[in-house]
């Protein structure tokens, strides 16, 4: 069974009665997703690029949506949101989305995921794309956790994630506030919401290399472009794990 490694986040955890300390976590329904798709997580805790040496014993790497933000130090600009970054995080998946494009490892990047391969390859991002003259709220509404994960608008696809979802268009989720800004050399774009905001990206140089703006994980065995989605990124994981990384 492939392995997937899944770079944790930092959250301040509070017990009953006592103060808050930090933990490394991942949401469950990442590695549920993967699971069902034939592999197994691995969480990698963030503790810098120290971490990139568990890329040997992997077979590609899922970055996870999270609550927190790119720090955008990364990208020369000031902070919109100054109490939602970790850096950590930030300082352990940047070299490891290095190291694994290096080796042609696949990659998979999930809502902040698809924001961290943009800044790491050299592009930016919208602090607060519902700020931007033209776009819309994309951050999911009010409601219920079932809603505000529900389908919100369509997105146009073309490339290979038209093949992928065999359509040149799918309904997905939409909870986020950031979104990319200028698109990184060496990203093509291939998944664009109606109001322009880039939803899905691709990495040239990479053997699968594929970001989306939306969650897949939401939900994931319901959900057939979710499936397809999670299906064919562990499938390249599997012919990457019988190839080797390139010398």
């Amino acid at each position: 069974m492939m392995v997937i490694g899944i770079p944790a986040c930092v959250r301040d955890v509070h017990s009953s009665g006592g103060a808050g300390q930090p933990q490394h976590a991942v949401l469950p329904r990442y590695g549920d997703a993967l699971i069902a798709a034939g592999a197994v997580p691995l969480y990698i805790p963030p503790f810098g690029p120290a971490m990139t040496v568990v890329l040997d014993r992997l077979d590609g790497l899922l970055l996870s949506g999270s609550p927190s933000n790119v720090h955008p130090d990364h990208y020369g600009a000031p902070s919109a949101t100054p109490d939602m970054h970790d850096p950590a995080r930030d300082g352990t998946s940047i070299p490891l989305i290095h190291a694994a494009i290096a080796r042609r490892m696949p990659i998979l990047g999930v809502c902040r995921g698809i924001q961290e391969l943009n800044v790491a390859l050299g592009g930016s991002l919208h602090q607060q794309v519902h700020t931007v003259p033209g776009r819309t709220d994309h951050r999911g509404g009010t409601g219920d956790r079932p809603t505000r994960y529900g389908p919100q608008h369509a997105v146009a696809l073309s490339g290979a994630l038209a093949a992928l979802f065999g359509a040149s268009s799918i309904e997905v989720n939409s909870v986020h506030e950031q979104a990319i800004d200028r698109l990184a050399p060496g990203l093509v774009a291939e998944a664009v919401a109606p109001d322009g905001t880039i939803e899905g990206v691709r990495i040239e140089r990479a053997s699968f290399g594929i970001g989306v703006q939306w969650h897949p994980e939401w939900n994931a065995v319901q959900n057939p472009d979710s499936m397809a989605l999670f299906a064919a990124f562990v499938a390249a994981c599997r012919v990457y794990a019988a190839t080797g990384s390139p010398p």
